[in-house]
């Protein structure tokens, strides 16, 4: 024989060989010729009632143990929100009958549709915070973002920025996203062959934006690649046309050529183009050498040039002075003494003597010593 208390916040499950005979309250009980007592608490309500010893259609059978529980009858496809006294305790997610003591709790249970895994606005946003992450999917789309979810590779939605749940149904749940900012693409590294045979390097760079969110997902495989190869063609079609000079001459133009291809294909690919330009176009390690030649031999050639017209203007020069001295003796006279100041600023010490004024026996020394 053996000796069972059971609380008053307890309730116990009386067995006799195995089978269910009744629901015991509070009491001492003895134990003998095959009975057995299962204690449950029942201040414990976010627990539910699981017997080693029988189902719980048996124990709802009997009346007394029916009126003492809460029973929530859970569906296929269906969830249960459990709140116990008005807060919530947990999600019960597996189908069937679940029962959970009454005693001083209120229990309340609200049943949610998870055929799909949509969730409405019927289930609160703080429920996921305390719930199993292997329940639901999140979902997050940043303000400069669009997303497409889809079900099992169906897609269903378009998503604008927010933060988003979906149940975790066994519906594989996938999403992609779209940058709704000005984006910038950078094409380089393109080798490309020029009319006359070079082969080149340009690095071209694009600016676009989305323009249909929707369509872009459903309409065009890999959008961004499409526009780089687009970029690519535009380029080989208008680089083949013309030879290496013209290209060096005419970047600007490759530029607006390329801008005017993308811009006819910006309806196709479901955005809007708002400027392409080529940033750089370099040339083989000895096309490099050759033009670096030619540029000095140019530059010298221009230098030289520059030389021979100063040297012609300065001859000129001096022509017109010894035309004007020669038909102006006063200025003859003013350039005389001009050269005879010069002289007399690098000698040391002058010695004269005889008539005459120093000018006039300056230039007669000067004269002399001609």
């Amino acid at each position: 024989m053996k000796k069972i208390i059971i609380n008053e916040n307890q309730r116990g499950l009386l067995f006799k060989n195995g089978k269910y005979v009744k629901l015991l309250g509070a009491g001492k009980y003895y134990v003998f010729g095959g009975r057995d007592i299962e204690v449950f608490s029942i201040e414990s309500p976010q627990f539910a009632i699981v017997s080693r010893k029988c189902n719980i259609e048996t124990l709802l059978a009997d009346k007394d143990f029916a009126n003492s529980v809460e029973v929530v009858d859970i569906g296929d496809e269906e969830y249960a929100l459990h709140y116990v006294n008005g807060k919530f305790y947990s999600l019960l997610n597996f189908q069937g009958k679940w029962a959970f003591w009454k005693g001083t709790n209120v229990h309340e249970f609200r049943k949610i549709d998870v055929s799909s895994p949509r969730i409405d606005g019927s289930v609160p946003e703080y429920i996921f915070a305390k719930i199993p992450e292997a329940r639901y999917v999140k979902i997050e789309v940043a303000e400069y973002q669009k997303a497409r979810v889809c079900f099992n590779r169906k897609p269903e939605c378009i998503l604008d920025a927010g933060t988003y749940y979906f149940w975790n149904n066994g519906i594989k749940v996938d999403v992609e996203y779209v940058d709704t900012r000005l984006t910038q693409m950078n094409v380089t590294g393109q080798e490309i062959l020029t009319a006359d045979k070079v082969s080149i390097r340009v690095n071209l760079m694009v600016n676009y934006r989305v323009a249909d969110y929707e369509k872009i997902f459903t309409e065009v495989d890999d959008y961004a690649e499409q526009i780089h190869v687009a970029a690519q063609l535009a380029l080989r079609e208008y680089v083949g046309k013309y030879k290496l000079d013209e290209i060096l001459e005419r970047k600007d133009e490759m530029s607006r050529f390329v801008f005017e291809r993308l811009k006819e294909k910006e309806g196709d690919f479901f955005v809007e183009i708002r400027e392409a330009g080529v940033k750089d176009i370099i040339l083989p390690g000895d096309i490099r050498e050759i033009m670096n030649t030619v540029l000095v031999a140019e530059k010298r050639a221009q230098a030289n040039v520059i030389t021979r017209r100063e040297e012609v203007a300065s001859t000129r020069s001096l022509l017109n002075t010894a035309k004007l001295m020669d038909e102006n003796k006063t200025l003859y006279k003013l350039k005389e003494l001009e050269f005879v100041e010069r002289i007399c600023e690098n000698v040391g010490n002058i010695n004269l003597g005889g008539s005459g004024d120093i000018v006039t026996q300056l230039v007669g020394l000067l004269d002399s010593k001609t």
